[in-house]
């Protein structure tokens, strides 16, 4: 695959968690033009500090503009392309279907357990479930849920995290960890 591709992204941010933070950074993504296909904000372990975790469809010559661009935010402490093979991403999707008949229920409920998702709500005509995954899996889920009717359906944005002991903040990072058992012997 040429780094020209344009492919989904995923960028971890921390940014000083204050108002107004987040409407900087995302004006910056319309500034330029690019389309945001998912965003997920929240406080870290430090509550003056929130981490963004934006994705977006871009080459590889589009995504450096843009990690340079929120580099030079006065509210932005680092920013960092997460790499699918080096990273763990996740989101909630929550579905809530139609289930008039305890037939119904029962088979929907057998699709919850096969996707290990989570029974969050039961009532006499429908079930809402919770699933935590990747879009495949998600992607997955819908389909089948599909043919029962779905009444609503909500998906919190990709959130991310990099493999691994290393951390957003590190600028060391070596590719030993990543490489352990490959060419050990």
């Amino acid at each position: 695959m040429s780094e020209a591709t344009v492919t989904r992204r995923t960028l971890s941010v921390l940014v000083e968690n204050a108002a107004g933070v987040l409407s900087q950074v995302s004006r910056l993504f319309s500034r330029k033009g690019y389309n945001i296909e998912s965003l997920a904000v929240g406080t870290t372990d430090d509550p003056t500090v929130s981490r963004i975790t934006i994705e977006v469809m871009a080459d590889a010559a589009m995504t450096e503009q843009i990690m340079n661009q929120l580099r030079k935010q006065f509210p932005v402490y680092s920013v960092q392309e997460l790499k699918p093979e080096r990273s763990i991403r996740r989101e909630l999707v929550m579905f809530k279907v139609r289930a008039e008949t305890p037939d119904i229920r029962n088979e929907v409920i057998q699709i919850a357990n096969i996707f290990r998702a989570s029974i969050i709500d039961v009532s006499l005509k429908s079930l809402t479930l919770a699933l935590i995954g990747d879009e495949s899996k998600a992607d997955a889920m819908q389909k089948l849920l599909e043919a029962f009717g779905i009444l609503e359906l909500v998906r919190t944005g990709m959130v991310a995290l990099e493999r691994g002991a290393y951390t957003i903040g590190d600028e060391t990072k070596e590719q030993t960890e990543f490489n352990l058992g490959k060419n050990f012997l």
